[in-house]
């Protein structure tokens, strides 16, 4: 694979230094059982991103799900970073936390539920930013879809909300530990929404890497966020690479805010993604933008996403492949019962016949195992 302007192999070694490490709380022993982690083996050059650890077998966004990512065979464990009152950046998917903590069984904190306009989309709920870290450290995660995944309800209340540092932390531990790089993919959530409240997620993001030296190109570290202008203002301070995450949908926000006509489709043209290549070393769309669904929820013919990303010197990282039939094309789905187990294999292997350097996944292990099959 021709690797873009600024990407470079991740050294062996790289991210296998001493650190100071926080350890992550303790899997509980109760529940079900984690399946059986794949043992750590030299990948080829396809990228498998834990997608918010391994969400699909514990609550998104704790240590133990980057934890039983890493140890399934994962390159990279992925944080979504938003930020407390004082300026600590912490993992999770949402500055709302209603859904992802138990915050609401908090009765010390009723008063802060408050409506913001997150997006310009009116959202009621609990902030991140409305919270110290301390305070923060008195919640718990939960299951963010419990329908879906009842069997990671087993493990509500057992983990707080981690920080950027400690998933570094962590990162650093497993590689020394595992033997192989175990790299970080951190995410900026909705970076214009946090700048206007003067909480500019940019900052602490590139103090925390060049405090742990991770401000290089081989450092093991990718950058991503669906807007576009933090992304170019990043390029003057990270060696890191970059990735232009875009959607099916919609605009980057900052975009609208700035009256800029474009749309993620326009980003992913032929052009567009030439654009993207001088700011940014890859793209991270969304599934349906490399291969469509047709009329009857099939997967259909790929577009020309991945043609033109490598033409231009971008890889292509989509995201998200999850094993429930809800999440898959119907032509891979085993049964009528959306939270039953399909065939991911038959996605992956589709989208890796389509051209993909790697992928955001919420099953670790599935990836890794169909990896194998591949080569």
């Amino acid at each position: 694979m021709k690797l873009p302007r600024r990407l470079v192999p991740v050294a062996a070694s790289s991210l296998a230094v001493a650190a100071a490490v926080v350890v992550p709380q303790a899997v509980p022993s109760t529940g079900p059982a984690a399946p059986a982690a794949v043992q750590a083996s030299k990948h080829d050059d396809f990228v498998i991103v834990g997608h918010r650890g391994a969400s699909g077998y514990r609550p998104e966004h704790t240590l133990a799900s980057y934890e039983l990512a890493a140890r399934m065979g994962a390159d990279f464990i992925e944080p979504d970073l938003v930020t407390t009152k004082d300026r600590v950046l912490v993992a999770r998917h949402e500055p709302e936390i209603g859904g992802t903590t138990d915050v609401a069984a908090h009765p010390k904190f009723a008063g802060r539920k408050t409506t913001k306009l997150l997006d310009g989309v009116a959202v009621t709920g609990w902030f991140t930013e409305d919270f110290t870290l301390a305070e923060l450290k008195t919640l718990r995660a939960k299951e963010r879809i419990p329908a879906t995944r009842q069997h990671n309800t087993v493990f509500d209340g057992h983990y707080q909300i981690p920080t950027f540092q400690e998933v570094i932390d962590l990162s650093k531990r497993l590689s020394k530990e595992l033997g192989r790089p175990v790299g970080i993919y951190p995410e900026t959530k909705h970076p214009t929404y946090f700048r206007q409240q003067g909480l500019a997620l940019e900052p602490e993001l590139v103090r925390t890497l060049n405090r742990n030296g991770l401000n290089r190109k081989d450092a093991g570290v990718y950058v991503q966020s669906f807007e576009v202008g933090n992304l170019k203002a990043l390029t003057n301070e990270l060696r890191v690479p970059l990735v232009q995450l875009t959607s099916s949908s919609g605009a980057p926000y900052d975009f609208v805010v700035s009256g800029d006509k474009r749309t993620y489709a326009d980003i992913v043209s032929a052009r567009g993604l030439r654009e993207v290549a001088t700011y940014a070393d890859g793209v991270g769309p969304s599934k349906d933008q490399v291969i469509p669904l047709d009329a009857t929820g099939k997967l259909g013919t790929p577009t020309a996403l991945v043609a033109d990303a490598h033409k231009a010197g971008l890889v292509v990282h989509p995201y998200t492949f999850r094993v429930e039939n809800t999440f898959l094309p119907a032509d891979f789905d085993s049964s009528a019962v959306p939270s039953d187990s399909g065939n991911l294999f038959g996605e992956i292997a589709a989208y890796r016949k389509a051209g993909v350097d790697g992928l955001f996944t919420d099953n670790t292990d599935i990836a890794v195992a169909a990896e194998k099959e591949a080569r």
